[in-house]
């Protein structure tokens, strides 16, 4: 049998959801069931917190579970900051699919995500964690300053373009 449950004790429960839209139950069920939480009323929490900034986009949500208590905060992924960098309207993604992200964002825009995503980066530097957001933005299909990411990446490398240690 599995030791007691502590309830005092401070749970991180990571899920994964669209901003702005209530998850189905039985997905989060497995998850925050065995915790003794509701998985509807989670559900309802998750859709709360993320529709104001995030509504539309995938993002992860870090439930910290203390006595049967959820706090829910958002823990964006570099390519949902991008997306959301590029200032695109509300879609619908029921409707629409298989959406390209054409636009255009500036490189104060993605010094700006390094910074949020310094502490979770591999790279030793904040060069290394400007570019780890340059790959980003060559997935997502967006440009930089009206250049390709992968331009502005061996500007860096080659020390035309220099990038400020925070």
């Amino acid at each position: 049998m599995p030791p007691k449950f502590d309830a005092s004790e401070v749970l991180e429960v990571f899920v994964r959801v669209t901003g702005g839209e209530i998850g189905a139950a039985s997905s989060l069920a497995p998850k925050v069931g065995p915790l003794g939480l509701s998985p509807k009323k989670i559900g309802e929490d998750i859709a709360k917190e993320t529709a104001k900034e995030w509504k539309g986009l995938r993002v992860t949500v870090k439930l910290a579970v203390q006595n049967r208590q959820a706090k829910v905060s958002v823990v964006p992924s570099a390519a949902a900051l991008v997306i959301k960098a590029l200032k695109e309207p509300i879609r619908d993604r029921k409707k629409e699919k298989n959406i390209q992200h054409t636009g255009n964002i500036s490189f104060d825009d993605v010094l700006a995500i390094a910074k949020i995503m310094k502490p979770r980066s591999c790279a030793k530097n904040m060069a290394g964690c400007v570019k780890e957001m340059l790959g980003t933005a060559v997935s997502v299909g967006c440009t930089v300053d009206r250049k390709h990411p992968s331009e502005i990446i061996e500007m860096i490398n080659d020390g035309e373009l220099e990038v400020p240690e925070v």
